[in-house]
């Protein structure tokens, strides 16, 4: 993370969950978007999906961008009792044609980097065509079903999906997240919601 704010900035970033900075959504577009934004906070109570799009044309790693980004926001459309632990960001540079996913602490138990390599790759088309919503349904939907059945799956085999690093405790001693809330929730109920 040294290395992250070192090249990105220390300081707090204010953003909301569909921030189109890169402008390649239009406005009824934004607004299907933020829905399914929205949709998915429904379907997972305490985690959220968010959308970042802009031109990082002198960006070194999208990879560790996402990842310092997903660390270093504050949501304003959030309550605190979604802390970025439990955020999925997606970031997209329309101009060098590149998207990354990154997930918090909170889904590392739920989800790998296998897991992004599909998801991404099941938007890949509609991204190379410059269907940005198409894209950001494809992989909001399939996170979705992802996640309902790795649910189940940690209903049935609880100690598979326990996690294997404690979160972080006290500000200062590795990563925090910027709004204070209850950490280790499983995903309880999210194939409930999903019907």
């Amino acid at each position: 993370m040294a290395d992250a704010d070192a090249q990105f900035g220390a300081g707090e970033v204010r953003l909301h969950c569909l921030s189109d900075h890169a402008g390649v959504l239009k406005r009824g577009e934004r607004e299907r978007a933020a829905a399914l934004l929205d949709r998915f906070l429904l379907r997972f109570p305490q985690l959220f999906f968010a959308v970042h799009t802009s031109v990082l044309s002198e960006l070194a790693s999208l990879r560790q961008f996402g990842f310092w980004l997903l660390n270093r926001a504050a949501f304003d459309d959030l309550g605190a009792d979604r802390p970025n632990e439990g955020g999925i960001l997606l970031v997209i540079d329309p101009e060098a044609k590149v998207a990354g996913l990154s997930f918090g602490y909170l889904l590392e138990p739920y989800l790998d980097e296998a897991d992004t390599f599909v998801l991404l790759t099941a938007a890949h088309p509609f991204l190379l065509q410059g269907q940005y919503l198409k894209a950001i349904g494809e992989i909001e939907k399939r996170l979705s079903r992802l996640l309902v059945k790795r649910a189940g799956q940690a209903r049935r085999d609880p100690a598979r999906f326990e996690r294997k690093v404690a979160a972080p405790t006290q500000r200062g001693k590795g990563l925090q997240p910027l709004r204070a809330a209850a950490i280790s929730k499983p995903l309880a109920h999210a194939e409930e919601v999903d019907k």
